[in-house]
């Protein structure tokens, strides 16, 4: 699919209230194709209720959301299904269906998937049947974990489930993928092996990625490296290289984004609540 001119997303001035609480306060970024935000904050300070608007699964009380040059904040959830459809999503810890094998988790976005005019494949749209197999295995390939494809999630280590969910993520090869807490409650060397992945998949095929985590670490990673297909590996970035620009760190407060900027500008806040969030220890 080609990319479309402009942000992917884009917030202007996004507020949203759950009864007397704001859940997001004036909240305006945007999100280029390639490039990659961070979100780090306290419990409760928006995060994820951020990424829900993104794709409208919460209403915006004030301000707007364009999603793909389109603005969502009006859409119903019709008009918001092919929307989503170019748009991955791992959920905390995986979120898998146990009921299935690991290649009918992967497949299940292609199988439900829905073309522009809102049609999934019992409407003549979407994947082929012959070529869903195919593409969950590559995804599966992708993130090294082919070999599971008939085993179910109960049979996979707790590392293993959270790449089967980003291989289901990225399955139908989308222009945007939201992850929330990606790591949580893995160990530091797999989770470096989460973030490695997510990586990949941004170079490889110049995805966004709004990524919300409570680990600096992954937020360096991001900023730090790139990954060459030819060497098939990780290279560190030196500091001059513009490309570290390309991953921005946000840091949330009671709904409201106090700090955007790069990997140095966080480094150098002298923000008590941002340096929070700088280089903390497991």
């Amino acid at each position: 699919m080609p990319d479309i001119p402009g942000p992917i997303v884009d917030f202007e001035q996004v507020s949203v209230r759950f009864d007397d609480t704001w859940a997001l306060r004036k909240v305006s970024f945007k999100l280029n194709a390639g490039e990659t935000h961070i979100i780090l904050g306290a419990a409760g300070s928006g995060k994820t209720t951020l990424l829900k608007a993104a794709i409208g699964l919460v209403g915006v009380d004030d301000g707007d959301i364009k999603l793909f040059g389109q603005d969502i904040t009006s859409l119903t959830e019709h008009d918001l299904y092919p929307l989503r459809s170019r748009i991955g999503v791992l959920f905390q810890e995986g979120g898998l269906f146990d009921s299935l094998s690991v290649g009918d988790n992967v497949e299940y976005p292609l199988l439900n998937r829905q073309n522009p005019n809102g049609q999934n494949r019992n409407g003549q749209s979407g994947s082929e049947p012959s070529s869903v197999e195919r593409q969950a295995r590559e995804a599966l390939r992708f993130v090294e974990l082919e070999q599971t494809f008939d085993k179910f999630p109960s049979e996979v280590s707790g590392g293993m489930r959270r790449r089967v969910g980003i291989a289901r993520a990225i399955v139908t090869e989308p222009q945007l993928v939201l992850y929330d807490s990606p790591t949580a409650g893995l160990d530091p060397i797999t989770a470096n092996t989460i973030m490695a992945l997510i990586l990949k998949e941004r170079d490889v095929r110049n995805t966004a990625s709004l990524i919300v985590t409570h680990r600096y670490q992954d937020g360096e990673l991001m900023a730090d490296f790139r990954y060459d297909p030819q060497q098939q590996e990780l290279l560190h970035l030196p500091k001059e290289d513009g490309a570290r620009h390309r991953t921005r760190f946000i840091v949330m407060k009671e709904g409201e984004i106090v700090f955007f900027g790069t990997r140095e500008e966080l480094a150098s806040s002298t923000d008590e609540y941002v340096k929070r969030f700088f280089k903390h220890e497991e």
